[in-house]
């Protein structure tokens, strides 16, 4: 990427009428076997209430470290673009992601030379961050095996309550998403209204 750009995005409600939760995740345009991992906001019944996310361009591999399908944190990571290629090696319990270097054009790569199998994420820098924000959840991946992935920044918002933070989706969401928007395609900051219809029940969330 030749430009890494930032996206804020805010999303708020007032006196929704019912407890609702969002969960915002990039869970389709990525070829290759993965899992999702996502933020969770929620919003109560009455009153005010308003979440953060942000955003970067930059993208990155990681090794998470996964506790109870819980991701707590990231032992190493790596700053990737697309069309480039890194490997994941380990030496005296100690991992580490070579320097990215030329790949197969349009894609990110990660291949596992650790002699072991290995779970590798995917995901973004946040300003003022050391490690990334995992968006993308790669298990089980063998020895001398690539993790490839084309990824476009498709974010989707849903109303789910069977999910927690940090957790790792095992399968397909069953609730179809509210919201969709390319962050490439908004600006550096944007407020997103969430809203019930009282008549249907159905969730919107509208541009401020």
């Amino acid at each position: 990427m030749s430009h890494v750009f930032t996206r804020n995005l805010t999303f708020q409600s007032n006196d929704l009428g019912k407890e609702a939760t969002i969960m915002l995740t990039f869970d389709a345009d990525m070829k290759g076997l993965y899992e999702d991992f996502f933020p969770v906001s929620k919003f109560g019944q009455t009153g005010p209430y308003r979440a953060h996310a942000t955003y970067t361009s930059q993208l990155a591999f990681s090794k998470p470290q996964v506790v109870d399908g819980n991701i707590i944190d990231a032992e190493t990571s790596v700053k990737i673009n697309v069309s480039e290629k890194t490997s994941l090696t380990e030496a005296s319990e100690v991992y580490h992601f070579s320097s990215p270097e030329s790949g197969i054009a349009g894609v990110l790569q990660a291949v596992n030379n650790t002699g072991a199998i290995q779970d590798i994420a995917v995901g973004f820098m946040t300003p003022g961050d050391l490690m990334p924000k995992p968006a993308l959840y790669f298990n089980g991946v063998g020895d001398g095996s690539h993790v490839t992935a084309q990824f476009t920044p498709v974010l989707r918002a849903y109303i789910t309550s069977d999910y927690e933070e940090t957790a790792i989706i095992r399968g397909a969401i069953d609730t179809p998403a509210i919201w969709s928007q390319d962050l490439a395609g908004l600006a550096e900051s944007t407020t997103w209204t969430l809203k019930r219809d009282l008549a249907t029940g159905r969730y919107t969330l509208v541009q401020a």
